[in-house]
């Protein structure tokens, strides 16, 4: 089990809010088999206070994991930002050097156009 849930954080790394699971069950969690077409296995079908525990860790389980899969969400999309926020710094220090470029080329043209004419 341990090893499928692995398996599963890895796969599902950077999901969308779309890939969040319901599951139907009975009225009450643990009383007995569900209503989803699965019996849940034999101590959530045989209901009772073991079947209310099990039913509980699992839904334990199933928070935490999409809880961690949000953080880990959250921090891609931070990764993300950051690395955009430095793209925009440097595009906007090559813009600064262009326009400064085309002011010198404009000022050497001027010094130029300027020499020529009183030749």
């Amino acid at each position: 089990m341990a090893l499928q849930a692995a398996k599963r954080l890895t796969s599902l790394r950077f999901i969308g809010y779309g890939n969040i699971k319901i599951r139907a069950m009975s009225d009450e969690w643990g009383s007995g088999a569900g209503k989803g077409g699965g019996a849940g296995g034999s101590v959530r079908e045989a209901g009772g206070a073991f079947g209310k525990m099990e039913a509980a860790r699992e839904e334990q389980y199933f928070r935490k994991l999409q809880a961690q899969q949000l953080k880990e969400m959250k921090d891609h999309l931070d990764e993300e930002v950051n690395h955009h926020e430095v793209q925009i710094k440097q595009h906007q220090e090559a813009i600064d050097r262009h326009k400064k470029r085309i002011t010198d080329l404009a000022k050497a043209e001027k010094k130029t156009d300027g020499s020529s004419s009183s030749d």
